[in-house]
């Protein structure tokens, strides 16, 4: 066999093994890089939610991490209260956006159950959860559709999107 069919060979079996190959650990390396960025928007979203959790740390005299609502808040008390509200609702719905899918693998599905158990404490407590039709004006609509289901889920509440905008049809 002369060197001209040695290489001609040669190119056919990389051809033939090579290119798969090749083609098989691009898309390896394409599903790691896409899971570490996943795990790096999740690491991202505790990491908010733990600073979120030092401010309701910050004003404890709230009792946002107490069962039950404020007895009696004053004005200013209120005001700190939505304030917080709306940055939960906030992270909340960017947690929503960024981590929640309808068929999600068991990875996604775990980290999605630790946003989902956050929404449902929170939708337990009334003050939060009498709040909501303010909280949730301009959100996402899908957003809003999923965190009331939990609202009624956890609570027996009637909310409905109508009773959030009693202006729109859906």
């Amino acid at each position: 066999m002369s060197l001209e069919e040695l290489l001609e060979l040669g190119s056919y079996a990389v051809t033939v093994f090579g290119l798969p190959y090749a083609a098989w650990v691009f898309w390896v390396e394409q599903r790691k890089e896409r899971e570490n960025e996943e795990e790096e928007a999740y690491q991202h979203l505790s990491d908010a939610y733990n600073d979120f959790l030092k401010v309701v740390l910050d004003h404890a005299d709230l009792q946002l991490r107490t069962a039950q609502a404020l007895h009696n808040p004053t004005p200013e008390q209120r005001e700190r209260m939505m304030t917080i509200f709306d940055m939960l609702i906030a992270l909340f719905e960017r947690a929503y956006l960024i981590a929640f899918r309808e068929d999600m693998r068991a990875t996604e599905q775990r980290r999605w159950n630790s946003w989902d158990d956050y929404m449902r404490e929170w939708c337990r407590r009334d003050d939060f959860r009498q709040a909501l039709p303010l909280l949730l004006r301009g959100e996402d609509p899908d957003f809003v559709a999923y965190i009331l289901r939990i609202a009624e889920e956890e609570t027996g509440a009637d909310l409905t999107l109508a009773k959030i905008h009693p202006d729109k049809t859906f």
